[in-house]
Order: C-alpha cells, then sequence, then structure tokens
C-alpha cells in the first residue's frame, strides 16, 4: 500500500566546481545560470499563491520558457488570501505574535476571552475544553500540513471536546512557527486556529497548566484572489510527451522548500528544448501548492497530456537540494552538505537507473519505488496513471519556516542534483 506525505512523516552564491549539465552546456555556464535563476526565485519574496510575488514569478518562469521556444497557456482559479492586522495571544501580561492559519476563521474584534488548556499529543487534556482555548503542543517534527494524522488529530479533538479556538505549538528543528498546508476551498477547522512558535511558547504552556485566562486575537482582512498556473509547450507531433513539473508557491520565501525546483525546472526545460527532437515537451508550472495541491489538481484536469501518450513524467517538488545546519554549538550555521531529507521516488523500472545516477547524493542515493512511498502532487500524478514517472519531496530544517532564505540553498547542490535528473530524463526516454 503506498504511504503518502499524509502518512509517511511523521548563502552564498560562490560556486565550486560541478560536473556538466545536459550534452551541449558547458562547465561555467550551466551553474551560472542556475545560481541566477535562485537568485531571481528568491528576490521575488513571499510566494503565497495569488500574491504580487508568486504572480510576478510565473510571469517571469512563464517568459523564461517562451524565449526557450514553448508555447505558453496558462489556466486561472482562484486562492484564498488573509492579511491580518492583528493576530496575538495575551495572558498574564505576556503577549505573543501568532501565525494565523487558512483558511482564517477570524475571532471578533475583541477576540475570545477563555482558559488556555493544554491539549498533548492524543488529544488528551487535564481540565475540560468546553468553552477553552486548547494549546496543541505538537510533539517535536519537522511538520508541513494540518492534513498529517499527528497534527490534525489533537486539533480536532480539541474542537470535537467543545474548545472555542485553538493555538498551536509547532516544535521542530528551526524553534520557529511551521505555516501548515490546508483545505484550500473552506476551513477545516469550527474556530479560529493560530500557530505559536516554540522559542516564544513556555510562558503561555505555564499558564495552560494551572487553566489560567487568556485572549486571543485574530483579526484582518481576507477573501480569494485570482492565481494561475500555466504550461510551456513544444508540440513536435510526435505522440510522446515529456512532461517537467514544479510548483512555485508557498507560505513565505520558500528559497530552499522551491528554489531548487524552479531553478531545476527552467534548466531542463531549456535542456531538452535544445536536445530531446524526438519527444514533445510539456512543462507545467503550479501555483497553489499550500492548499492542499489546490493548483495542481486544476492543471491535472486541464493542461496535461493525458497518461497514454506520455513517454515519462518528472515531478520537481520541496527540497531539491536545500542545505543541511549546525546548531547544536550555540551558533546556527549552514553547512556545505546537503539535507538528506530528501525522498527520489520512481516507478519500478527506473530504480537501477536512479540508484546509479544519484550515488553519493545525500537522501537520494536510496530512491523508493512509487508503490512503497509518495507525497504531494507526485501521489496524484502516480494515481492518474502516469508511468514511467519520477519524483521528489522533501522537508529541510526551514520548511514552511519565514527564515527560508538564500542560506538555506547551495546553488552548486542545485546544480549537482539538476545534473543527475538529466542523466534520469535521458534513461527514461532512451
Amino acid at each position: 500500500m503506498r504511504t503518502t506525505r499524509r502518512r509517511m512523516l511523521a548563502g552564498s552564491m560562490m560556486l565550486p566546481a560541478v560536473p556538466v549539465i545536459g550534452a551541449s552546456a558547458s562547465a561555467g555556464e550551466a551553474p551560472t545560470s542556475i545560481a541566477q535563476d535562485l537568485a531571481t526565485y528568491i528576490e521575488f519574496g513571499n510566494k503565497q499563491s495569488g500574491g504580487s510575488g508568486d504572480a510576478r514569478c510565473g510571469a517571469w518562469m512563464a517568459a523564461e520558457l517562451e524565449a526557450a521556444g514553448y508555447a505558453i497557456e496558462r489556466i486561472d482559479f482562484d486562492a484564498p488570501w488573509f492579511e491580518p492586522d492583528r493576530c496575538q495571544l495575551d495572558c498574564d501580561g505576556q503577549s505573543v505574535t501568532l501565525w494565523p492559519q487558512p483558511i482564517v476563521v477570524p475571532t471578533p474584534d475583541a477576540g475570545i476571552a477563555a482558559p488556555l488548556v493544554r491539549v498533548g499529543p492524543d488529544g488528551g487534556a487535564d481540565a475540560p475544553l468546553a468553552g477553552a482555548i486548547a494549546l496543541v503542543d505538537l510533539p517535536s517534527g519537522r511538520w508541513s500540513s494540518l492534513y498529517w494524522p499527528q497534527v490534525r488529530t489533537p486539533l480536532q479533538a480539541a474542537f470535537d471536546q467543545g474548545a472555542r479556538a485553538a493555538v498551536m505549538i509547532t516544535n521542530g528543528p528551526s524553534n520557529e512557527i511551521i505555516a501548515l498546508n490546508a483545505d484550500g476551498r473552506e476551513p477545516m477547522f469550527p474556530g479560529p486556529v493560530a500557530l505559536l512558535a516554540p522559542r516564544e511558547a513556555e510562558p503561555f504552556l505555564a499558564a495552560a497548566r494551572e487553566h489560567r485566562d487568556a485572549r486571543l486575537v485574530v483579526t484582518g482582512q481576507g477573501g480569494r484572489r485570482p492565481a494561475f498556473n500555466f504550461v510551456g509547450r513544444i508540440d513536435r507531433g510526435r505522440g510522446k510527451w515529456l512532461v517537467v513539473s514544479t510548483p512555485r508557491s508557498g507560505w513565505f520565501d520558500c528559497a530552499g522548500e522551491r528554489g531548487g525546483g524552479v531553478a531545476a525546472w527552467l534548466h531542463i526545460a531549456r535542456w531538452a528544448a535544445r536536445e530531446l527532437h524526438d519527444h514533445d515537451l510539456a512543462f507545467l508550472c503550479n501555483s497553489g501548492h499550500e492548499y492542499q495541491y489546490l493548483g495542481a489538481a486544476e492543471s491535472m484536469r486541464h493542461i496535461a497530456p493525458p497518461p497514454q501518450e506520455t513517454a515519462f513524467w518528472l515531478h520537481l517538488g520541496a527540497n531539491l537540494a536545500a542545505r543541511e545546519w549546525h546548531d547544536a554549538v550555540g551558533e546556527r550555521r549552514p553547512l556545505s552538505a546537503t539535507d538528506a531529507q530528501r525522498y527520489l521516488v520512481v516507478t519500478g523500472g527506473l530504480l537501477d537507473a536512479a540508484r546509479l545516477r544519484f550515488a553519493g547524493l545525500s537522501g537520494l542515493e536510496d530512491p523508493y519505488a512509487s508503490d512503497r512511498i509518495s507525497a504531494g502532487e507526485l501521489t496524484a500524478i502516480l494515481e492518474a496513471g502516469y508511468s514511467p514517472t519520477a519524483g521528489i519531496f522533501g522537508v529541510h530544517r526551514f520548511h514552511h519556516v519565514a527564515l527560508d532564505d538564500a542560506r538555506c540553498v547551495s546553488p552548486s547542490a542545485v546544480a549537482e542534483t539538476t545534473a543527475a535528473f538529466v542523466a534520469l530524463v535521458r534513461d527514461a526516454l532512451a
């Protein structure tokens, strides 16, 4: 049985030498273009679906493909948005800023005043939750989605027991708020939910142990706004499509989460336009990822080639080549090494090729068969019957954290991983 992501988990721009990427790229050209694309992606800032950073990023990516000879088709959809005025928790003179969990259910302007009660990972509480503000204390993990059972179970239990609102402590390796993917169509819970950084949680945990009164305020403006996906196509009339997809949106700047995938996608698109003359090409770019793959669902319905005409689908998901970190001796420092919490999944016939091409790449050198695990948008691709297929996904140290900036990703590591994917594409189409 396939284990989906819902069930399975719980810088410097100086470039060392890297392998040549693609048959016609020079040793200097490819890393420089990847570094430039990575820097450009990061410079667009916040990538929330439908926001200005996401829209400008999508327009840039489409223009790059058009310049490489692709015909662009865009499809529009709508995504939620919320801009907070106030999002805070107050208790006993302590006040902390929270992250409003989308789709946001706001409080009244005056907030919700109620006892604060801790809820453990199993959903248990040491006091009645009826009328309370639940303080949900997650175990330590690299969290990503409200759909993960370890996240959803205690939160649902709190509301089932009558909590008026919930504040969730996202305990993880960054010690910061970890934003969580959610349904893009309606709120997942009946009351307000907000997220609290572990580094600021202790006074409120102490208050919750004594069930002291607190006030939660979540106010702001929100609704739905237009977002878009696009596909770049080169239709040579071969009837055999290479499809390469990547999301571009996310909660924050998404340098390590999305930047590597975007840079690799652009490089492979340019290389394929030059080199792959025996196949038709379709390069999909999706927004709406943070809303449980809302944009990807639209692309699958409207612009993806059908499975029977697809020779190979490569999906470039999260954490293509984010950095590893040291932080155990009082100083948080990015390393040249790559975070190993990245997963390579391939359909069975590609396992030997994947082991060969990704040998020595941390986390990817031991690929998984797609009937064992998959995650995110890759799961939908596999369930739609596309094969052969390969995809990458992962959860790096600053995944879904506001500090996921240029320090979190190495251009040379992105180039090295991209070279392996170019080789795998050749193998899959041979």
